[in-house]
């Protein structure tokens, strides 16, 4: 069991976290999510001991191993498979041990087979199998891939080890769809406790059962996944927002009155009164919420179908192809999912229709007035780090008056402050951001995106989808991030075996196909037999109706006395004591109307259909 007690800590004087408090139970999978900025990734390197608490404390069970992906992994000769089996640390030693003491060496074997470290290399096999090497791959150096590459075999690496606590930062921003994918599966299957921060929306609903959110300095743990604790607190900020609406119309009255009669004698005294009671109100500030900062993305103007059609084309480098025989035809109006497993061709192909990568044969025609925008992880990468956002911009739009620059960040979420910020001191996320602005100055009628959300927050994932969802331009879009494909793109095309298809299922199917899941097929309901029923059985299916509904009831009258007391702001000020237990039974209430409502909607279908 993880403890975290009253933890607090400061960065150069500015309290980070503040008596932040959560208990994670031992073999939980638990979503660490919040703003950038709000200290996840710090809170990770106090549970691992290298920065100091200022007050508190943080408590694991004895001898419990925590574990997670290193930095960096050498580029060395060792193969990847010899790397990840190196990090099971016991059994390396085991198997180096050298001893003449036939008791000794009982002890290695019994404490080899008790570990099982002879199935170890077909279980390291199997883990880099499933985030993207090949079994020839497997037996390469290290020193043979690029970082991107060498950062999943650290992943692979500390999978494999297994510690009791394994703490996972943003695991899926070097994994494509496929190798996210599985690492879900992974998770959700993990024999120890996990804690994850994660912006990926199908991570954090299929693979953990709890969230833990920081905010405001503090750490509060919903119950369920992702979309449950989504509701959860929007159900809580509305009725805060309602609250703080009736204490400012309460306190406007209290202030009208005074200032109406302060200076009269006979009324003085109330007067006096009520300028008492507003010094007492403790105004109810609602949660820092992380504003929806939307993406503008320049209107293009409208070209004859179709903007772009590839027949009989082969791409590839060097004279040797890659993808052949394709014949593709993309409209404005397309919205295009690419799916295929990494190194397939789905860059290649991206990069063939942005036009950075010519044809090896085949013909390409486009639109004559066509402009694509386009936006990969690496261009992130090549940003100057030694000029401004404003710089940047700058260079593009030479003419345009500073306003007018500034203008044009604004629109993509990057501020006053930032826009004079040297890029190497921006966030990942402000880079994204800027990366997406220069792809989409020219007002594309094609914008190609290669994994756009590493690096935002859910919040900029959503402003994200709004903004495509709005653009009349064509999208291509390849990406890890299954919540944003299944949201924006309604055309799919499978990048599989040098060839280009449209993928005849949906997202659903496709992940399922990943994962070795069969096929859902539709059962064939079975003909029921005519049969009235007896007139006490209605009356019974009319009584279990009436009693779930007594129940929503009463459970809709606790919820309304919670709120009430959550809503207390002396509950955050002279009663924190209380606010654990009351936010343990606003979880449970929760769990127990969604029970309630579904036991109703059961009950009203066997009366429905009795009656019918």
């Amino acid at each position: 069991m993880l403890r975290l007690e009253n933890i607090s800590y400061s960065v150069a004087g500015r309290p980070l976290i503040e008596e932040a408090s959560a208990t994670i139970p031992t073999g939980h999978k638990v979503g660490l999510v919040g703003r950038n900025g709000t200290g996840k990734t710090t809170l990770f390197r106090m549970i691992r001991g290298e920065l100091a608490l200022d007050s508190g404390r943080i408590t694991l069970p004895a001898r419990a191993r925590i574990g997670g992906v290193a930095q960096e992994v050498p580029g060395n000769e060792v193969s990847l498979v010899d790397t990840v089996l190196a990090a099971d640390t016991e059994r390396a030693a085991l198997l180096a041990e050298e001893s003449e003491d036939a008791g000794r060496i009982a002890e290695i074997q019994t404490r080899l087979a008790d570990i099982d470290a002879w199935s170890a290399e077909g279980r390291a096999s199997a883990i880099l199998r499933g985030l993207g090497f090949t079994a020839q791959e497997m037996q390469m150096p290290c020193s043979a891939f690029s970082g991107g590459w060498r950062m999943r075999v650290a992943l692979a690496a500390v999978l494999f080890s297994e510690p009791d606590l394994l703490l996972l930062d943003e695991p899926t921003n070097y994994l494509d769809l496929e190798g996210a994918l599985w690492l879900e599966s992974y998770l959700a299957r993990y024999p120890h406790t996990v804690l994850v921060i994660s912006h990926d929306r199908g991570l954090l609903n299929r693979a953990v059962g709890s969230i833990l959110h920081l905010e405001d300095r503090k750490l509060t743990l919903y119950q369920g996944p992702y979309d449950t604790f989504a509701a959860t607190r929007h159900a809580r900020l509305l009725a805060a927002e309602a609250e703080a609406k009736k204490q400012e119309a309460r306190r406007a009255h209290l202030q009208s009155y005074v200032d109406r009669f302060r200076y009269k004698a006979d009324k003085a005294r109330q007067a006096q009164s009520r300028l008492k009671a507003l010094s007492k109100m403790t105004p109810i500030s609602l949660p820092q919420e992380a504003a929806l900062r939307a993406f503008s993305f320049p209107a293009p103007e409208e070209l004859s179908p179709p903007i772009l059609r590839l027949e009989g084309a082969s791409v590839g480098y060097d004279g040797a192809p890659v993808l052949s025989q394709l014949d593709l035809r993309i409209d404005q109006d397309d919205r295009i999912a690419l799916l295929g497993r990494n190194g397939e061709g789905k860059s290649t192909l991206s990069k063939l229709l942005s036009g950075k990568l010519d044809a090896i044969s085949g013909k390409i025609t486009k639109a004559s007035k066509l402009r694509v925008g386009y936006f990969a992880q690496h261009q992130v990468d090549e940003l100057h780090i030694d000029e401004t956002p404003l710089d940047h911009i700058r260079r593009l739009r030479p003419g345009e008056t500073p306003a007018k620059l500034r203008a044009r960040l604004g629109g993509f979420g990057i501020g006053a402050e930032q826009a004079d910020t040297l890029v190497g001191s921006l966030s990942g996320g402000q880079k994204a951001r800027l990366s997406l602005m220069l792809a989409t100055i020219d007002a594309p009628h094609m914008l190609i995106l290669d994994e756009p959300t590493n690096h935002l927050d859910i919040e900029s994932r959503e402003a994200l989808v709004e903004a495509l969802t709005a653009y009349s331009g064509a999208v291509v879009l390849v990406s890890h991030d299954m919540h944003l494909l299944s949201l924006v793109a309604d055309r799919l095309w499978l990048v599989s075996g040098g060839r280009v298809a449209p993928y005849e299922g949906d997202l659903e199917s496709y992940r399922r196909s990943l994962l070795g899941q069969p096929e859902k097929k539709p059962q064939k309901p079975k003909p029921a037999k005519p049969k009235r029923p007896s007139r006490e059985a209605i009356l019974d299916l009319r009584a279990d109706v009436k009693k779930c509904e007594e129940r929503i009831e009463k459970l809709e009258k606790m919820r309304e006395r919670l709120d009430e007391l959550l809503a207390d702001p002396t509950l955050y000020t002279e009663r924190k004591h209380a606010l654990p237990e009351l936010q343990r039974k606003d979880v449970e209430l929760t769990e127990a109307m969604a029970r309630a409502e579904k036991l109703w909607e059961t009950a009203l279908a066997k009366l429905e259909g009795a009656t019918a």
